[in-house]
This record gives C-alpha cells, structure tokens and sequence, in this order.
C-alpha cells in the first residue's frame, strides 16, 4: 500500500490536511489548485475539539497554538440591546471534558502552517495554477488533465476541491447546487480601531430575528473577524472573495447595538466580503473506482453549526487511518467512506435545523435553553484519532 501515488485535487483546509496526513502514514501525495498562488484567503474559523485532536496530532500543540487561540469567555448577546442572554464560556472546560480545546483563527493562518509541513515533507508537493478539467480511470490508476494543458497520472485520486466540485461533477455528473436562502458578511477589523472595552467577552454571537452578527478575535487578539447573516430570496454570485461595500452590512444591520455598529463603522476599506451559502443534497456513495471526496466536495456544510473546516479536517485523518489499515486501495477507500459519510450527512443536515431555529428565534425570549450548537449534539465527543475505520 505504501508504494501508491495518491492525487488530491484541491489545496484547502481539507486538502492539505489529507495531504500531511497521508504523507505522515507514508505515502506519496501531489496536490493540485487551480488558484495561482496559495495566499491570504478567507478570515475566520472555529476548530473545535474534534478538530483540534487531528491538527494536534499532525502539527504538534506548539504549531496549533502559534495560529489559533482558546477564546477566554463567550456569550450570546442580545441583538438590540447588547444584553448576555446566554454565556458559552469554554476556557479551560473543552480540554478537560473532551481533551483538547476549542479554538478560533484566521483562516489564512491554519492554512499556511499545513502548506508548510506539508513542503517541510515534500518541497514540491503543491502544485498551482492546475485547474481541473477531466478524469480517466483503468486498471492500473487514474489520469487526470488540467485546463492549463498538464496532466497527472496516480493509483488514487482524493477530490477536496470545494462545494462546487469539478471531481464530483466527474464521478457523479452534474447536479444542482442550490442557494440555501442565507447570505453572509464577513469582515476583519484591527483591533487598535476599537475601544478594548467594548470587545468584550472574545466571541459573541448577537441573536437578531431573522439575522446574526457573530464576531471573535483571531491573530492573539490583534483582530476581530465577524460574520454576519441574514435571509435573501436569491443570489446571483457565489465566492469568497465577493467585495462588499460595508454600508450595505451597516443598513441591514442598523437596529443592533452599538457594539456591533462600532465594528462595522471600523472595518476597512477592501475588508467586507459577501457571499451566498449554497449546498447540495447528501451523496449515497463518494467513491467510484480509485476516486472519492472529502470537505465539502462530498458533504458541502452550511456554517450554523460551525463545522464545516472540521469535517473535512476529520476526514483527512480519518482517509489516512484508512489506508494504514486497510490491505489494498479499494478496502481502504471503503473504511473511509463507511466511517465518514454517515457522522458527515447528519452533521448537513443538523446545521440545516439550526439555521431554522436560529431565523426563527424569539430574542426577546432566547434563554440557555434555547440554546443549540455542535457541543449539545455530542460532536465535539468525537476524536478521528481513535474512532473505529
């Protein structure tokens, strides 16, 4: 098994985790993105225990805690009147019950500590500027080519190129991609432009009717990213990379509290983004041949239970783990899919109830037990380092 060239088409979070851990089992891994450099995309993101027991494994505490931080206290706030309705304070709780913490970070901060862990493994790795364009598969592997005129031939292909993904279209033909009705901001606002005073406790989520304003800080605290949601009819774009004039954000936004104004009034110029949530429905099968998904490409995730990154940082693992234990391709893209697939669908799924249940909230009215997340569903119990493959 260990002589297998494995293709990972797609250089996310999802990617480069799968990458590094398969390349820590043994094998030989090439990853393909189709963007021209790997940069400073997207702002924030929430790892959970889950998720914090692979990044730990794979990079070392050390490493983790270099780009992520454990938020001292947490609250849900009160839209229009910035009152604490429930606190979510984890601290030093998360590791104690589920033996890692929770953690939040920028984005680009992860995801550069996995691109250099993986070329500290193999310099050339990494390959940019390939975007997917078709998939052969025979008996003795898969090629694929590239809209750029190359091509790449291995034993297994690993598709983690997003809720968009050309590998699925490959294996599955096309489908709908459907907007979800949700439409989001997201900012990231130096925290020397705001009175200390008023970012406080370091994550809150605002509970509006029909909207969300969640903000944390990333970067040990030099930066507060927010997202912010509310309800469209439709959409026209798609991306993360969608700009945004922050006086739209203020407009809709303009009935919550001053805490939230402040942020917003403070975000730079060419520092709002906007973007549709689309998903698809669950898969019945990831793999056909010597090809699977992982990330949103097989299970693409809405962000109510702030999962997304984490699930596919689980799958990463966990396809690694496969293939130690399997005895031959086939037996090891099986473990994986069995040991993933059910935990990835009902995690879409319940992210879809808690959106409900987040738009159609009384604020006026929100107590703890109102109160649902991905802890109270028990995935943060869950530990890709030692769950059965």
């Amino acid at each position: 098994m260990k002589d297998l060239d494995v293709i990972v088409v797609g250089a996310g979070i999802g990617g480069l985790t799968a990458t590094l851990a398969l390349q820590q089992a043994g094998f030989r891994v090439s990853v393909y993105e189709q963007s021209a450099s790997l940069g400073e995309v997207g702002a924030g993101l929430t790892i959970t225990p889950n998720g914090c027991h692979a990044l730990y494994h794979l990079l070392g505490e050390d490493a983790v805690h270099a780009v992520a931080r454990t938020p001292a206290a947490g609250a849900i706030k009160h839209y229009r009147t910035g009152e604490t309705l429930v606190e979510t304070n984890r601290g030093n709780r998360m590791r104690e019950q589920y033996g890692a913490p929770y953690l939040q970070a920028h984005r680009a901060d992860l995801h550069g500590a996995l691109a250099n862990a993986v070329r500290a493994i193999d310099p050339s790795a990494i390959h940019t500027g390939c975007h997917f364009g078709e998939l052969q598969q025979g008996a003795d592997g898969v090629e694929l080519r590239f809209d750029n005129g190359t091509g790449a031939r291995g034993d297994l292909l690993i598709g983690c190129d997003g809720v968009r993904s050309a590998v699925r279209r490959a294996l599955w033909g096309p489908e709908e991609v459907s907007f979800t009705g949700y439409i989001a901001w997201r900012g990231l606002v130096p925290m020397d432009r705001l009175d200390p005073a008023l970012i406080e406790p370091d994550s809150v989520a605002f509970a509006g009717t029909a909207r969300t304003f969640a903000r944390y800080k990333v970067r040990s605290g030099r930066l507060v990213n927010f997202a912010a949601f509310s309800r469209r009819d439709e959409w026209t774009e798609e991306g993360w990379s969608v700009p945004a004039d922050v006086t739209d954000v203020q407009r809709e936004f303009a009935d919550f509290c001053p805490e939230v104004q402040a942020i917003l009034a403070a975000t730079p110029a060419g520092q709002c983004f906007k973007w549709g949530l689309f998903d698809r429905q669950p898969l019945p099968q990831w793999t056909r041949g010597r090809a699977t998904l992982l990330g949103d490409a097989a299970h693409p995730m809405t962000p109510f239970l702030a999962q997304g990154a984490v699930m596919a940082i689980e799958d990463g693992v966990v396809l690694a783990r496969a293939m130690v234990a399997a005895d031959d391709w086939p037996e090891a893209l099986a473990r994986y899919e069995a040991a993933r697939r059910e935990r990835t669908t009902m995690v879409m799924r319940e992210s879809h109830v808690n959106a409900r249940r987040m738009y159609n909230r009384d604020p006026d009215h929100y107590t703890g037990s109102s109160h649902r997340n991905a802890e109270s569903l028990g995935l943060y119990a869950y530990n890709p380092l030692t769950v059965p493959v």
